[in-house]
């Protein structure tokens, strides 16, 4: 949702940082490799019982997931590769700050026993939105949006860190939320792939022949000699 909503306005306030970013010589995957580090390191914290270092921890390790972006842009150096590793490292970062949410419910005899399950039930229909992603871009269909993206996921575990008395409710709100969005992301791409490859492409080729038309008689029309009048 915020992906959506919010990616044009914050790119555009990154580029003059991605810029300076280029003059330094870094490059994409070193914020990747430092976004890493850091958000494993949270995932530590977290587990540890050190849950406002944890948040403070989240919120440094986003920075680098949102320049990188950027100073692959301005440097020119965005490719497939850079994507994927980017992705990859997303994946790997949120596995262990729910992680290191289980493991400090696990930890605290304040929680039930069976409490950590509700982390892992998290990080599995998480990575269930992830996959319907990539396999309907694979397929050449979008799959983006839903209640619960990665960025509404972020932002609600960090409240739940600070304000450590939401955690429990914010992990039952991020599970029914997400398990949304699995199924929002269903529908779209079922929908979308309704319609069967073959009857797409005469679709199209249809439309593409419309729109032609459509442009040589406009063109005729700004092309034609006007008759003069005897």
């Amino acid at each position: 949702m915020f992906d959506g909503t919010f990616r044009k306005p914050v790119d555009k306030a990154v580029k003059p940082i991605g810029n300076a970013l280029r003059r330094t010589g870094l490059t994409p995957d070193h914020l990747t490799i430092v976004g890493l580090v850091v958000g494993i390191a949270a995932g530590v914290a977290i587990g540890s019982g050190r849950l406002w270092l944890g948040a403070f921890l989240v919120v440094l390790a986003g920075l680098p997931d949102l320049l990188d972006g950027a100073l692959a842009k301005a440097s020119g150096a965005a490719s497939q590769r850079g994507a994927f590793f980017d992705s990859t490292v997303d994946r790997v970062t949120d596995m262990f700050l729910l992680g290191g949410i289980a493991w400090y419910l696990a930890t605290d005899p304040q929680y039930p026993d069976a409490m950590p399950i509700l982390p892992f039930a998290i990080a599995g229909v998480s990575s269930l939105v992830s996959y319907q992603r990539a396999k309907a871009e694979s397929l050449g269909i979008d799959a983006k949006g839903g209640l619960m993206e990665r960025a509404e996921r972020i932002i609600a575990i960090l409240i739940g860190l600070v304000v450590n008395v939401l955690l429990i409710p914010i992990l039952w709100l991020m599970l029914v939320l997400t398990t949304i969005t699995a199924m929002q992301r269903f529908w779209k791409v079922w929908k979308q792939a309704a319609v069967a490859p073959v009857t797409q492409e005469r679709i199209e080729m249809r439309r593409t022949r419309r729109a032609t038309r459509r442009v040589m008689r406009t063109e005729r029309r700004r092309t034609r000699v006007p008759r003069r009048r005897p």
